[in-house]
């Protein structure tokens, strides 16, 4: 009988360390990358491939439409009005973690503007007070609404949907008989408007950005690997950590090329992909991140590991209800007013629908904060090309609701594929 792998027969003689089978892939080079990623797919690990492949198809069928499709003009136009929504995509793909839902994010929006509105134009007070004021609210909201779900016990679907009339109404009431309230260039407009934060407005600032980006991403890959050396367990070794820094570099110095080309990185963009950096890592890093994938996979299994599932619950849509505040502010900072406009339930649906989308399952434990952002990408960049062919509005909601379709789809068949690879 032959002894197992890693032990030598011969008496006296050391053990061999045990080595992690899934670094074993990268003993083979850029073969062993290649039958990973077979294997994953086979195994319905997806990740981000089908919407970034989504997203390829959707600028090349837009780009032979149209050749003005691929502009710096029309990127820029992207990437300012993807934000609002994908403010309030980041602050649901917490909730949906959990396998819930949070139907008021688009009334709490529209509220947090008028908010602001009344705050800071009626009653003059410190834009920047009138801000935090604002996101304040906005986790308050949140907050009760997962109290109520989590310590009642009133299902989120109930809970939210009423929260989706009643804030709504209260947005009204601030409102007053005008339903609208013209903003002034304040804070709202230095956080959302423009492209002069960060230097974005010139060369030098978008570059620098991307700079930052880079060697951010690349120092936390070489901390991370030294941190397994010290700790005596397998890393990633140092030309995967290159090559990985290097793949990000390129589109990221791409997106900078281009925005230069029009007017430069806007403002609510900056804050956009800072946010979400740190929401990454809150979810990927920290431990109430692995609470939240736990409470979201398996509840009765987080209850019994000792995790409190209802300050989970309340802390999450506390989440939900800040992020959409913030989108809020940066929906109506496109406009420069607060309006009924704010509270669109389109933005609810669409919001939904980039994170899901962008990868985040229905069906909770599974998903990243970046969904929102690949998500709201592929959504702006319909709209922006059938705006372009000139097609009315009804094409664009018949086409997205279709993509929506298609990625809950994908998301189901990903599931039985894992379930019957036993991956799940």
């Amino acid at each position: 009988m032959e002894p197992p792998p890693g032990i030598d027969p011969t008496p006296g003689a050391a053990v061999a360390p045990p080595v992690d089978p899934r670094l074993l892939v990268r003993q083979e080079g850029l073969r062993g990358y290649l039958d990973e990623f077979k294997r994953k797919v086979r195994g319905g690990e997806l990740g981000s491939l089908p919407v970034v492949i989504g997203l390829i198809v959707i600028w090349l069928i837009f780009s032979l439409k149209n050749s003005q499709y691929f502009t710096a003009a029309n990127a820029e136009f992207i990437a300012y009005y993807m934000v609002g929504l994908g403010m309030l995509a980041t602050g649901l793909v917490f909730v949906l973690l959990l396998g819930e839902i949070d139907l008021s994010v688009g009334s709490v929006s529209g509220l947090a503007a008028a908010i602001y509105a009344v705050l800071s134009v009626t009653h003059h007070w410190n834009a920047w007070l009138a801000v935090v004021i604002t996101l304040l609210s906005g986790m308050v909201i949140g907050g009760l609404q997962g109290w109520i779900f989590a310590k009642i016990g009133v299902p989120a679907f109930v809970v939210t949907l009423a929260g989706f009339l009643a804030w709504q109404g209260v947005m009204l009431w601030l409102l007053g008989s005008t339903g609208t309230i013209n903003l002034e260039p304040k804070a709202l407009n230095a956080l959302f408007s423009g492209n002069s934060f960060f230097l974005g407005g010139q060369i030098f600032g978008a570059y620098l950005l991307a700079i930052i980006a880079t060697v951010g991403f690349g120092a936390s890959l070489f901390l991370q690997q030294r941190r397994r050396k010290a700790a005596g367990v397998p890393s990633r070794p140092t030309g995967e950590l290159i090559a990985r820094t290097v793949l990000l570099a390129i589109p990221v110095f791409l997106v900078a090329w281009i925005l230069n080309k029009a007017t430069g990185v806007p403002n609510n963009l900056v804050i956009f992909l800072a946010l979400l950096v740190i929401c990454d890592f809150v979810l990927r890093r920290t431990t109430y991140g692995r609470k939240v994938f736990s409470v979201g996979g398996n509840i009765e299994a987080s209850r019994r590991a000792g995790i409190s599932v209802p300050m989970v619950r309340i802390s999450v849509y506390a989440i939900s209800g800040t992020f959409a505040a913030l989108g809020g502010l940066a929906i109506a900072a496109t406009t420069n007013a607060a309006g009924q406009a704010g509270a669109d339930p389109n933005n609810l649906m669409m919001a939904i629908a980039a994170a899901v989308i962008g990868g985040t399952s229905l069906f909770g434990g599974r998903g990243r904060v970046w969904s929102a952002l690949l998500g709201i990408m592929v959504i702006e960049s319909i709209n922006a090309g059938l705006f372009m062919l000139g097609l009315t509005l009804d094409i664009q909601y018949m086409i997205t609701g279709g993509v929506l379709l298609a990625a809950v789809i994908v998301d189901s068949l990903s599931r039985r594929t894992q379930k019957s690879s036993g991956r799940a």
